[in-house]
């Protein structure tokens, strides 16, 4: 039985992966999206992970790059946005449809990840056919700071969740923070397990970043629409509630495949997204991290 639910997972998480790396079509219209949320903070939806765009004093800080092909449609959004230059980009984590379209950015922007986030993108095709290009150039551990006052932006790393190096980017004189795919909506996670993700962890992970992180109203999440601080709180519970019923279940001596057809969302969480694939895959994981 364990040897099924291993070898399930192990597919149901590579059919995942393939269906997100799979960029938008070449000819396809390539068309952004822009929320304003501050005066100086936009998000820019489509073409893969939202991306921030920070409007500093001396130049602008990006946020994700999207999916292969969005680094120049980004370029241009910002252009339109501003006529000051792109002087740092921060990717949240690995995943192609959020770091890829580094490849497009000038050489001369500051590309900057959680150390562990790097280490992944090293393994990743694109860098590798691009001769480095798009590459971070610094990282930090737990926590980096950039700029000051007004242009002050804060970098923190709090645990696995998504993966093993989810970076959160907190602005805060806006009391606005990016919290990329380990909140990438109300629904399920992907837990990249390839990339050191952990359905075990995550709830903790997102717990510490709601108690550390002071003065932030609004979080701009990795897929979703924007949410608020209160939310975030909910979601690690969330993922608590979740990891605490499969544990269960588990140790009664439940299959993953019999949790994963009867588990149902408390009421309390009513209106998150449970997918059936998404809900068998994190079921699979957990077992394989609880040595089921």
């Amino acid at each position: 039985m364990r040897r099924r639910i291993v070898l399930g997972g192990l597919l149901a998480l590579g059919a995942l992966a393939a269906v997100k790396a799979q960029p938008p079509a070449a000819n396809a219209p390539k068309v952004i999206e822009v929320e304003k949320v501050k005066d100086n903070l936009y998000v820019l939806r489509g073409g893969g992970g939202n991306t921030a765009v920070f409007v500093a004093a001396n130049g602008v800080v990006v946020v994700d790059a999207k999916n292969p092909g969005w680094g120049q449609p980004i370029l241009d959004k910002v252009k339109e946005l501003t006529p000051k230059p792109i002087t740092t980009l921060i990717n949240t984590h690995t995943h192609g449809d959020h770091v890829s379209g580094n490849v497009e950015f000038p050489a001369t922007v500051d590309i900057v990840v959680q150390e562990n986030t790097k280490t992944n993108m090293e393994k990743m095709p694109i860098f590798k056919d691009n001769a480095g290009r798009g590459m971070a150039k610094r990282t930090f551990k737990d926590k980096m700071t950039l700029g000051g006052g007004k242009d002050r932006v804060d970098l923190y790393y709090f645990g696995r969740g998504h993966t093993n190096g989810d970076a959160w980017i907190v602005f805060p004189e806006l009391r606005v923070a990016h919290a990329g795919d380990i909140f990438s909506g109300k629904n399920l996670p992907l837990l990249d397990m390839n990339n050191g993700g952990s359905g075990v962890e995550i709830g903790d992970s997102l717990a510490k970043a709601h108690a550390a992180i002071k003065n932030v109203d609004t979080i701009i999440t990795g897929h979703s629409t924007l949410m608020l601080w209160s939310d975030l709180a909910e979601y690690a519970q969330f993922n608590k509630d979740f990891l605490r019923d499969v544990r269960a279940a588990a140790a009664g001596g439940q299959s993953a495949d019999a949790v994963a057809g009867t588990w149902k969302a408390p009421d309390k969480y009513k209106g998150y997204n449970i997918q059936e694939a998404r809900l068998k895959t994190n079921v699979q994981s957990l077992y394989r991290e609880l040595g089921k």
